[in-house]
């Protein structure tokens, strides 16, 4: 009966240890190409990302939107007119200047609107550029080491059956974890893009007001707003630069368990500033 119980539980062992190393294995896996993509994603323009969105887009904005836009136009420059006669000493004094200043803006308000999609781009374009930049900085690695996995299977050889049970329900509640942080960082990411999308549809609304004094605070207001969204892949980048110098510092000597525990750590910290980089890109522009 000896013998048996000994196989038995040595099998039992053998098979804990097994499925220790292989739910870690996977977890590996799936947080390196997890935050892999993040940075190749994130560098990626609104026409690379998903083309036939960006033509939905494009042909919505233009179809659909532009002519409202246009609507709004001609009521925000002739209000313009009405406040520039108005305001010279309530029509007692009367500058013919004031109606060439009146077709200058209202020509810079076409030739902006007409080109509406393409200045959108272009600051997409300038903030893709910077984001490329910091990419080519950012050197870093940010995959998870598995030199802790080779550490950690000679240290669960030495440990009984019990303390094996405990690791392996660990192992599956940070492999639960890591799934839902998966689930978070493909909706911040992607989510962004969406959120470019979306800004790009309706361009022609606000930036039909740019150049008046009175309601001009909208057009300005949306501009920062799309400084701030193609910026924060910037920021994100630079989470993903801490985040990569923070996992190689893991130390996988001594605890290895403790270490993975770490990583689990740190890539919670890691969504959590994903979650802030919208904000802080946003606070910095003044685009609330």
């Amino acid at each position: 009966m000896d013998f048996l119980t000994d196989w038995l539980m040595q099998w039992l062992k053998e098979l804990l240890i097994t499925s220790i190393l292989s739910n870690l294995g996977g977890l590996f896996d799936s947080v390196n190409t997890q935050v892999g993509e993040i940075a190749s994603t994130v560098g990626m323009a609104p026409w690379v990302f998903n083309p036939g969105v960006f033509a939905l887009i494009r042909n919505l904005s233009e179809t659909v939107v532009l002519p409202i836009a246009g609507l709004l136009l001609t009521f925000v420059m002739t209000w313009e007119l009405i406040h520039l006669i108005v305001d010279q000493n309530n029509l007692h004094y009367l500058d013919t200047w004031i109606f060439f200043k009146w077709v200058f803006k209202t020509m810079m308000a076409v030739v902006i609107l007409s080109n509406t999609f393409d200045i959108v781009m272009a600051i997409f374009d300038v903030s893709q550029h910077v984001v490329d930049s910091a990419a080519g900085i950012i050197t870093s690695s940010t995959a998870v080491s598995l030199d802790m996995l080779t550490t950690l299977e000679a240290e669960l050889m030495l440990m009984d059956v019990g303390p094996l049970l405990g690791l392996w329900l660990q192992s599956v509640v940070i492999g639960l974890i890591v799934v839902a942080l998966n689930i978070v960082v493909f909706v911040i990411v992607y989510g962004r893009m969406i959120e470019v999308f979306v800004l790009a549809s309706l361009a022609p609304l606000p930036l039909a007001t740019l150049t008046s004094r009175e309601m001009g605070s909208m057009g300005f207001n949306y501009m920062k707003s799309l400084i701030a969204i193609g910026f924060q892949g910037l920021l994100i980048m630079v989470c993903i630069a801490i985040y990569a110098v923070m996992v190689q510092s893991i130390p996988v000597s001594g605890d290895a368990i403790s270490a993975i525990w770490a990583s689990v750590g740190y890539t919670v910290l890691l969504c959590f500033t994903l979650f802030k980089t919208g904000g802080v890109a946003k606070a910095v522009l003044g685009a609330f």
